[in-house]
């Protein structure tokens, strides 16, 4: 058994190829990740990982659209989406396939 606090973790991710992980593998990336209100990330995309988005807590927006707790965003390679955070929120991330380095800014 392996056991972990989340805030040990960096920026929220828990599985994938990096450190400090709990599961280490290329094959998916997962992340509990907590935001305080008005977060924001830059536009960005991935050449090769979908990645879904699951609102857990509060409300978010991405691409001028609004999501909230229950909502389950996908974004496939290749599509654009910048992030906000309205509210304190959290949200669960998986990219499927973990591909290190396929994070590009617009």
């Amino acid at each position: 058994m392996k056991t972990a606090k989340l805030n040990d973790m960096t920026k929220g991710w828990i599985v994938g190829n990096f450190e400090p992980t709990l599961y280490k593998t290329n094959d998916v990336e997962v992340a509990v990740k907590q935001y305080r209100a008005n977060a924001y990330e830059n536009k960005h995309y991935h050449k090769i990982a979908t990645e879904i988005t699951v609102v857990t807590k509060g409300t978010i927006r991405m691409n001028g659209a609004e999501y909230s707790e229950g909502d389950i965003i996908i974004m496939e390679p290749g599509e654009t989406t910048d992030f906000y955070a309205v509210t304190d929120a959290e949200n669960v991330v998986v990219k499927l396939p973990g591909a290190n380095n396929d994070k590009y800014e617009v």
